[in-house]
């Protein structure tokens, strides 16, 4: 099967979400939230991702989580990133039980796509308080893609991870898998770089691009939102440019991107750690591109 035949397939297999002009989500990927150790890129964003997310869940947003948010390669257990961001998973629990979360899974996650393993993994925890096991997202179901309609235009936003466009991590992620637990996790505490990874391979970062863009030209050029390649991408309304959309990814080296879908526009942003004048530190949150209002893009 075909990078365009993956595509289409979760295209039309994607779960379908309506949403109108005062619907609000935010979508970010590549989260890879793994054990705080030093080989765990989402450490020194924690405080960043867990702000901004507080607030999005205060203003009532839906949260769209694109893909490989946890780090389920260089990590066998789930229980053992729970542990090491507790704080974080109890407030998407909050999403979650407000019926606000909606988990695609990503290559690092491609275990998910079993729903035994989804039920088994994530439905619980174990209290280590008083020993007791507790709900998580119960009832929790992980989509290799979703589909965003709006109810009164019809207009679809498709949303998937994008690693169905790169043959290694799609096809052959059992060998990727093994080879960072066994050998990338290891370096990468002293700085060498994962190779597998389209984040840290320019040329196969524009490959994957390239192969995802060449869909949705033959797609009717529709609204498609990816990961994957942690590359932060903004398409304007135009006959000349692809309506091609990537939220980046939250282990930039201090701050992460993401994209917001409000009141029928969409918006690629940065949330960062900055100093007032007085020396005090703040999370802030800045616009990288747009807003534009999709109804601009058919």
């Amino acid at each position: 099967m075909s990078s365009q035949e993956r595509l289409t397939r979760a295209y039309k297999e994607a779960k379908r979400i309506p949403f109108d002009d005062h619907s609000k989500f935010i979508i970010f990927s590549d989260c890879h939230r793994s054990d705080n150790s030093f080989a765990d890129d989402f450490a020194s964003n924690r405080n960043v991702y867990f702000h901004a997310m507080t607030q999005y869940y205060n203003d009532g947003f839906a949260y769209c989580e694109l893909g490989d948010g946890d780090e389920l390669w260089e990590n066998i257990f789930f229980k053992t990133i729970f542990e090491a961001h507790k704080n974080v998973y109890l407030l998407l629990k909050k999403f979650h039980d407000s019926n606000r979360y909606h988990k695609i899974w990503g290559n690092h996650e491609m275990t998910f796509r079993d729903k035994d393993h989804v039920e088994k993994t994530l439905t619980t925890y174990t209290n280590t308080q008083n020993d007791r096991i507790e709900p998580l997202f119960t009832g929790i179901k992980c989509h290799e893609a979703i589909v965003l309609v709006h109810q009164e235009t019809k207009q679809e936003l498709f949303l998937t991870h994008g690693h169905q466009a790169d043959f290694m991590n799609y096809i052959g992620w059992k060998i990727n898998r093994f080879m960072v637990r066994v050998l990338w996790k290891p370096l990468q505490i002293w700085g060498i770089s994962d190779p597998t990874s389209p984040a840290k391979n320019y040329v196969e970062r524009i490959k994957i691009e390239l192969r995802i863009k060449k869909w949705i030209e033959d797609n009717n050029r529709k609204i498609t939102i990816v990961g994957h390649t942690h590359r932060p991408s903004f398409s304007y309304p135009s006959q000349n440019t692809t309506p091609y959309f990537n939220d980046g990814s939250c282990v930039h080296p201090r701050s992460i991107t993401g994209i917001e879908i409000v009141n029928g526009t969409i918006t690629l942003i940065k949330w960062f750690i900055d100093t007032k004048e007085n020396g005090i530190l703040q999370v802030v949150r800045e616009v990288l591109e747009g807003p534009t209002n999709l109804k601009d893009y058919r």
